[in-house]
């Protein structure tokens, strides 16, 4: 008679630590890249209650112009001087069948700043500005109803 050993008992649970380990490293991997692809600087854009809608300032090729609350403007990614505003964008715009820039200020940035960013853009032979915003974040859902006067 042969000596026949025992298979071990099959284990019919699935083993999810690997899986979870990838998932987490995955995880990681998309919160450290994510920052990177913005196109643009962050901006805390001032606040209103029903904006337009302008898809087009979402375009790989749009030309976004940002001010920041210190003063600092960009274009795109690059910082630039405000007396060299009008050149960039004249150099961006140029050959260019939508002549559409965008502006993000930052909600707390000086009025003059902006203002003087606009002219500089305007200066450039812009046909269209836009000035980017978000929506006002709706706090809670409805009012509470009034206090019923229950006393003489």
């Amino acid at each position: 008679m042969a000596y026949k050993p025992k298979a071990p008992a099959t284990l019919s649970a699935i083993n999810v630590i690997p899986m979870a380990d990838i998932m987490l490293v995955l995880l990681i991997i998309f919160m450290v890249v994510t920052p990177m692809l913005q196109k643009f600087v962050s901006v805390e854009m001032a606040a209103v209650d029903n904006p337009s809608d302008m898809k087009d300032a979402d375009k790989d090729d749009a030309i976004v112009v940002a001010v920041m609350r210190d003063g600092k403007t960009y274009i795109g990614k690059t910082q630039v001087a405000k007396d060299q505003i009008t050149q960039q964008i004249r150099d961006q715009i140029t050959g260019r069948l939508d002549k559409t820039v965008f502006v993000r200020s930052d909600g707390r940035a000086h009025y003059g700043d902006v203002v003087g960013v606009v002219d500089e853009v305007r200066a450039a032979g812009v046909d269209q500005l836009g000035l980017l915003t978000e929506k006002t974040k709706e706090k809670g859902g409805a009012p509470p109803p009034p206090p019923t006067g229950g006393g003489n």
